[in-house]
């Protein structure tokens, strides 16, 4: 009789323990924002964090696992982490990159914490320019924007000087945890949750 019983093991774990780990996050106060940054992964994250801002004005901790992806979806978070009323506390682990560091940056820089091994990178967009002539030279126009802008963000986020940026970001940058912290990227690097303190 055991042996004619349906293996539940996939169901199990992409169904009810599923729910059950995403409600438990929810009820930490808790945001992943892991992979790519895509149009989806920036509405999910954007849902979560208006549910709980709605919820409480308790903080809420954003963990931030990623190599980057879409710019204007990292756009979409960073925005939205001002918007909300609740505190909201940026924790970088693993890989913070592109539009991930961008994304980070939209929490003060008393909120921006990471774990030990982070490792961060900053650089100008990319573009895959195609079409006609008019059309790539409009979206190089765009590209150029889009780098002056991040510049500016970061220069003010981290208070690096403005053409330091600039020049930083013309090839990939890379920073260790203590490297991000002295650059004005992280304001403190933590272990344990207990780390973050009250807020």
């Amino acid at each position: 009789m055991i042996a004619n019983d349906p293996d539940p093991g996939p169901q199990t774990a992409q169904g009810p323990n599923s729910s059950f780990l995403e409600e438990k996050a929810f009820r930490a106060r808790t945001v992943l924002v892991f992979g790519t940054i895509t149009d989806s992964v920036a509405a999910e994250s954007v849902r979560r964090l208006l549910a709980l801002d709605a919820e409480s004005d308790a903080p809420i901790h954003v963990i931030v696992s990623s190599p980057g992806g879409h710019l204007e979806s990292g756009d979409a978070i960073h925005d939205v982490v001002r918007f909300v009323s609740a505190p909201v506390n940026m924790i970088g682990t693993g890989w913070v990159g592109s539009a991930a560091t961008h994304l980070y940056l939209g929490a003060p820089r008393e909120r921006r914490f990471c774990l030990p091994q982070t490792r961060f990178l900053i650089h100008q967009p990319s573009g895959g320019a195609g079409g006609p002539a008019s059309d790539i030279a409009l979206q190089a126009q765009e590209i150029v924007k889009a780098r002056e802008r991040i510049a500016r963000v970061i220069s003010r986020e981290c208070g690096q000087p403005l053409d330091k940026v600039r020049e930083d970001i013309e090839r990939d940058f890379w920073m260790a945890a203590d490297e991000a912290l002295a650059y004005g990227l992280v304001s403190r690097i933590i272990e344990r949750r207990r780390d973050l303190g009250d807020g």
